[in-house]
């Protein structure tokens, strides 16, 4: 889950902020307001997805050109999930730059500033995006008996009497995922493995009926290609409303044999680190699957929901919570993404936030790992409930995907932590990983509260502020305490895991809304950040010329 980390001018977007007194509430800007779009845009540091091809066979390139089609209908489904009709917003822009934001957007709204609206008369982003009518509340749909109602894979419409219905994605978007069905399964005859291959017929197969879940299991058994492409309905960061419905995306993706060799020991260690989480018996039975791997990949092209606004980095899939249980899950690293937001955004962050004498321990590998052990902590904890109240996911909600974002960033710091202390990971320095790990929230919080990731981090934040776990300098600077902030890293695990095991949504609710805010002091550092021009994310430049491809 994904969805999956991940602007030099930042504009306007408005939070509540719990003063630090008194629980009074007032209004705090996220970013500083710059409302031209080229200083919007500029948000952004551009970085080429590219590599060189030369050693795979033609087969092989001919099975990347077709993903790379297949891919880009992902592109042009999530446009509608996200907005509407992509042409008619295009189209209907009269600069170049701004039909250029909106590209990078999705839509009207601008990503990293709390999908604040960027074109004149558009109002808020719908919660719910483009997956439900805009004018249902959350009560007709839950008063309203369906079914399929929370399918990943169904729209929410009217009906010519106004009634409800759900209409499933194969239904919706026949004439492109038929398409994309077509391209897969041509693909998968110049496939490179029989695992590649028998994944991309069975993921075509999915895409004609919405029934993923085979795909998936023969996903997890493909391990061997030097290609991987991530296509589909996925994540459901996208589901403000809910969090029900999946958004559809790609990656492809070429294996980095060298690092990946490196990774292959830990997956191993997933069941021991399982049964040792520092929390009750009843909030850990759950057993990842021992199939799980990780791997590290150059990535050379994004669709759809990865590719809106902040760029994921790391992938853990599948989601399938039966998937996960029966055969653990995939832990996909892209490299040469990650290492340009380390080069690009995370070293500027650190040379401004981070307390001189600790800037040496901001580290690559350390970005690395912890980005890493990030997506192997996706599949651990527990995915139903310990009181009857259905998967995890299904009991959160919406706030689903904010705790188990922070649930991953603070049992991955802990997973390094236990290894290291195993003697099986063994980094120069373990406070490389934990003030790599410091700046690192600042990098997220960026990407505004509208983002998972963003409310994650800003709970971390907030909750590492009180516990003492850093210290602010009087130049504007942060400290990692060590010891303060490995006892707040065990708590914040406590805090979680009771919620998501005990399905309670309220007490999810209230840690958003208490702790998921920018106090004015973090505001005033990040509004730094912009004055010195240091960028919030990455934009791509991609596609099949960028790699050679016909």
């Amino acid at each position: 889950m994904m969805k999956r980390i991940i602007s030099l001018a930042i504009v306007l977007a408005v939070t509540v902020m719990i003063n630090g007194c008194g629980g009074q509430q007032k209004e705090s800007k996220t970013y500083k307001a710059k409302g031209d779009i080229q200083e919007r845009l500029d948000k952004y540091t551009t970085f080429k997805l590219t590599a060189d091809l030369s050693e795979y066979s033609e087969d092989e390139k001919k099975m990347l050109s077709l993903l790379f089609d297949a891919a880009k209908l992902m592109d042009d489904i999530y446009w509608h999930e996200a907005y509407g009709d992509k042409e008619e917003l295009l189209n209907s822009i009269a600069t170049e730059p701004t039909r250029k934001f909106a590209t990078i957007n999705y839509g009207p709204w601008d990503r990293l500033a709390n999908n604040e609206p960027f074109i004149k008369d558009f109002k808020e982003k719908p919660a719910g995006a483009n997956f439900y009518p805009t004018d249902m509340t959350k009560q007709e749909f839950e008063n309203w008996d369906n079914e399929n109602k929370t399918s990943l894979y169904t729209l929410i419409r009217r009906d010519d009497e106004g009634n409800l219905k759900t209409v499933w994605y194969h239904e919706a978007f026949a004439e492109k995922v038929n398409k994309a069905a077509d391209l897969l399964e041509e693909a998968a005859k110049y496939a490179d493995t029989e695992g590649l291959a028998n994944y991309l017929k069975l993921r075509a197969k999915a895409f004609r009926t919405d029934k993923y879940q085979e795909s998936d299991f023969a996903w997890m058994e493909m391990k061997d290609s030097k290609f991987d492409v991530v296509i589909g309905p996925i994540e459901n960061y996208e589901d403000g409303l809910f969090g029900y419905k999946a958004a559809h995306e790609a990656f492809i993706l070429l294996k980095d044999i060298e690092w990946s060799k490196k990774l292959s020991k830990y997956a191993g260690f997933l069941p021991e680190l399982q049964k040792g989480l520092p929390i009750e018996t009843e909030y850990k039975k759950e057993m990842p699957g021992s199939d799980a791997d990780l791997n590290a990949y150059q990535v050379i092209y994004y669709a759809g929901d990865c590719n809106a606004g902040s760029k994921t980095i790391a992938i853990n899939l599948p989601n399938d919570e039966e998937v996960q249980l029966k055969k653990g899950s995939r832990k996909l690293q892209l490299k040469n993404a990650m290492k340009a937001k380390f080069d690009k955004i995370l070293v500027p962050i650190s040379n401004m936030l981070i307390d001189e004498e600790q800037r040496q321990y901001v580290k690559f590998d350390a970005f690395f790992s912890n980005t890493m052990f990030h997506e192997v902590a996706h599949g651990m904890g527990i995915k139903n409930t310990i009181n009857d109240k259905g998967t995890v996911r299904e009991a959160l909600k919406e706030q689903y995907s904010a705790i188990e974002e922070g649930k991953a960033d603070i049992l991955g710091l802990y997973l390094v932590t236990k290894l290291y202390q195993m003697g099986e990971y063994k980094p120069d320095d373990l406070m490389d990983n934990y003030v790599t790990f410091m700046a690192s929230i600042f990098r997220s919080i960026r990407f505004g509260l509208s983002s998972s990731h963003g409310k994650a981090n800003m709970i971390r934040f907030n909750y590492f502020e009180e516990t003492g776990a850093f210290t602010r300098q009087d130049d504007g600077t942060y400290k990692v305490n060590f010891e303060k902030m490995q006892k707040a890293m065990v708590d914040m695990i406590q805090m979680i895991l009771h919620i998501q095991g005990d399905g309670d949504y309220d007490r999810a609710k209230a840690l958003v809304k208490e702790k998921g805010v920018i106090m004015e002091q973090l505001q005033n550092d990040l509004n730094r950040l912009s004055d010195a021009n240091i960028p919030v994310d990455i934009v791509f430049e991609q596609g099949k010329d960028v790699v050679g491809l016909k």
